[in-house]
C-alpha cells in the first residue's frame, strides 16, 4: 500500500525485454532496500528482486506492460518513486494500491498564478470512479480531482508537486498511469452487485467448504 506522496524521482537505467515481459533496472536514492519489498515506480507497484548500488531491479510482467506506461519509457527516463507504507506512517495522500487501472493522456495545461491547471483524458471505464473533490493517482502522485467533464478531468499542481515529481515535465499528448480511488472502485462494485449480480446463496456447488461459507453468510457470521 502507498499514499501517493512521492519520496524521490529516479530514472530507468535499463529495460531488458524478455518476450512479452521485461526486466527493469531503476536508479533511486533509497537506502537499505530489501529483497521482496514493494516500490511504486510511476504508480506501478514493483517487487525488488535485486538490490544494486544506487538502485534495484524488478520484473515487469505481461499484464504490467500492457496496462501501464512502463513499457514505453526509454532508458534514462525519470520516474516517480515511493516505498510501501509502513505501519504508523503519516497518511498524507490517499490509499494507493499501486495497481494501475489504465493509461490516460495529458490534454492541456495552463498556469494559474503559481499553480498549474492540468487536464487529462481518461479511459471510459475509469470515468465512473472520478468525482469532483475525489482522489486519483497520476503516475503515482496523489491528486484531488477538481472537475470531470465528458471523457476528461482536471487537477491542480501546486509548486511543491511541480518540483518534487515528474508531472511538471509532461506535455500535451503524453501518456500517464492512472489509478482510481480504491474506495470508489469498491462502491461501484457493490452497486453493480446490488443491481443484478447473482445471489451467492443460489450458487450450485458440490464443494462442502463453499456451502459452509454460504451458510455462514446467511447466519450473519
Amino acid at each position: 500500500m502507498f499514499t501517493g506522496i512521492i519520496q524521490a524521482v529516479g530514472s530507468l537505467r535499463a529495460v531488458e525485454r524478455r518476450g512479452a515481459s521485461a526486466w527493469l533496472s531503476v536508479a533511486c536514492p533509497f537506502a537499505k532496500l530489501e529483497l521482496g519489498e514493494s516500490v511504486a515506480v510511476d504508480g506501478v507497484c514493483l517487487t525488488v528482486v535485486r538490490v544494486v548500488d544506487g538502485g534495484f531491479t524488478a520484473d515487469a510482467s505481461v499484464e504490467t506492460l500492457a496496462r501501464t506506461t512502463l513499457g514505453e519509457r526509454a532508458v534514462g527516463a525519470k520516474v516517480n518513486l515511493e516505498r510501501a507504507l509502513a505501519l504508523g506512517d503519516r497518511m498524507g495522500g490517499h490509499i494507493v494500491a499501486g495497481h494501475v487501472d489504465g493509461v490516460g493522456e495529458l490534454v492541456r495545461r495552463e498556469r494559474v498564478e503559481s499553480a498549474e491547471r492540468v487536464v487529462f483524458r481518461a479511459p471510459r471505464e475509469l470515468l465512473r470512479y472520478l468525482a469532483p473533490k475525489g482522489s486519483v493517482a497520476i503516475d503515482g502522485v496523489s491528486l484531488t480531482v477538481n472537475d470531470v467533464a465528458g471523457d476528461a478531468f482536471e487537477v491542480m499542481l501546486v509548486p511543491f508537486t511541480q518540483g518534487a515529481t515528474t508531472l511538471s515535465e509532461r506535455r500535451a499528448g503524453d501518456r500517464v498511469n492512472l489509478e482510481a480511488d480504491v474506495i470508489a472502485r469498491y462502491v461501484a462494485r457493490a452497486l453493480t452487485w446490488e443491481r443484478g449480480a447473482p445471489d451467492p446463496a443460489a450458487v450450485v456447488t458440490d464443494d462442502a467448504r463453499w456451502r459452509a461459507l454460504l451458510d455462514g453468510f446467511a447466519k450473519g457470521q
